[in-house]
């Protein structure tokens, strides 16, 4: 029988003909990832890689909205004196993981990561001044995102998996995360078969 080519994967929410779930291998984490994702991020079935992320991630949930003021989950993880939270921004004031380690052993590293496009994050922060009030985190890098079927705004920018990458990358050399290379080199797969597939699509 074959497969209706509207019915999704409820698992990458992808079209299921074109699902991406094969390529995903799982990466236990110390760091504890929750990705915050604007509710047109969601409705991305074609390019999204927040899904992709959190699959890609045992420590890693999603949580769809813009103003998470009020969200009790949320919360719920930031008034946890277990936790230490940081937001994955960039701005004047941010701890670059080039240079310096965030976290301590005596509490769980809790980072958020922000699944949007640039104004609609910039739009989320300020709806959610509880995520604003976060010390933010940003890395240096000199890649070009893997994205070639969709313009970035600037050409330092990533997408979300891309960024979770460089971070886990930066996490190990600081020694908070100890995941093997090959498993790093791994990573991405889902998201380079995604876009080999969209590319496939438009020749």
């Amino acid at each position: 029988m074959s497969t209706n080519p509207r019915s999704t994967c409820y698992n990458c929410y992808r079209p299921k003909t074109s699902c991406m779930c094969a390529y995903i291998t799982p990466i236990e984490t110390n760091t504890r990832f929750v990705i915050l994702m604007h509710p047109k991020e969601f409705r991305k079935t074609k390019n999204g890689t927040g899904h992709f992320t959190n699959l890609s991630l045992t420590h890693c949930e999603i949580h769809i909205g813009i103003d998470f003021t009020k969200n009790d989950a949320i919360n719920t993880i930031l008034d946890d004196e277990k936790n230490n939270c940081f937001v994955l921004y960039p701005s004047g004031n941010s701890i670059n993981l080039n240079e310096e380690k965030v976290g301590d052993e005596s509490r769980q590293t809790v980072l958020f990561l922000i699944d949007s496009t640039w104004p609609c994050s910039r739009a989320m922060l300020k709806e959610s001044p509880n995520i604003d009030a976060l010390p933010k985190v940003s890395f240096t890098h000199t890649k070009r995102s893997a994205f070639t079927f969709k313009e970035q705004p600037q050409a330092y920018c990533l997408s979300t998996m891309e960024s979770t990458l460089c971070v886990l990358e930066l996490l190990n050399q600081h020694h908070i995360e100890n995941i093997p290379k090959g498993t790093l080199n791994d990573f991405l797969k889902p998201f380079h078969k995604m876009v080999e597939y969209q590319l496939s699509c438009n020749l």
